[in-house]
């Protein structure tokens, strides 16, 4: 009986120290440096950009930044609705979207199933398993992922919806153009509310159907 104590007492202390040793992001950033490859230039160096991930309940922003302007996606996992604020040569454009609309802009990663690879790597002091999905598209998702950062918020990336962990690297293909996403920074501090709440002035509003309509012409 004294064995069966001491066996249980060891099983309990391992469980206790996995689950310490977890972090459980209700709130906080995911910063990513972004490298930006073109398949047509090969020597190149790729340019720069970066990538912040901003998380609070069931609310999550992305920033995007580049030499370019900047792309944010604010959503509302609870509402299914979103917007997307886009600054670009000095023009300031807002692209409101329904839940029909978030849907159908990411068609491609619905239903995605990742493979688990043999391969694994070190970021951010976080062992990383790589795994690989194909995208309704066709493209190849290479992704490197910890199950040691748990986000409560699993709609804050539909490409990540069924990945078993957090993505600390990884590239997507996008035209003749690569995107490499590095871990920087995990942050677990509060994030304002504000992060969250759309401008009321200074942007061009129209719909994701009159922007698609506007691609067309």
């Amino acid at each position: 009986m004294k064995n069966k104590w001491t066996a249980l007492s060891l099983v309990f202390v391992v469980i206790t120290t996995t689950v310490v040793a977890q972090k459980n992001l209700v709130e906080g950033t995911l910063t990513y440096d972004i490298e930006i490859r073109n398949a047509a230039e090969k020597n190149a160096k790729g340019s720069a950009a970066s990538l912040v991930v901003y998380l609070k309940g069931l609310n999550s922003r992305t920033d995007m930044v580049s030499n370019l302007g900047s792309e944010k996606t604010i959503y509302d996992a609870k509402t299914g609705t979103a917007a997307i604020l886009k600054e670009y040569s000095g023009q300031k454009l807002m692209i409101t979207l329904t839940k029909d609309n978030w849907v159908e802009k990411n068609k491609k990663a619905q239903g995605l199933k990742f493979t688990d690879q043999v391969e694994k790597k070190q970021l951010l002091n976080y062992q990383c398993t790589k795994a690989i999905a194909t995208l309704n598209d066709g493209s190849i998702l290479t992704v490197y992922y910890t199950k040691d950062v748990v986000i409560q918020n699993k709609e804050y990336d539909p490409l990540f919806k069924n990945l078993a962990g957090v993505p600390l690297q990884y590239q997507v293909e996008t035209g003749k153009l690569t995107l490499i996403y590095t871990i920087n920074k995990i942050d677990q501090a509060i994030v304002p509310q504000a992060k969250f709440e759309l401008p009321k002035a200074g942007y061009r509003v129209i719909t994701y159907d009159e922007n698609k309509q506007g691609k067309k012409a």
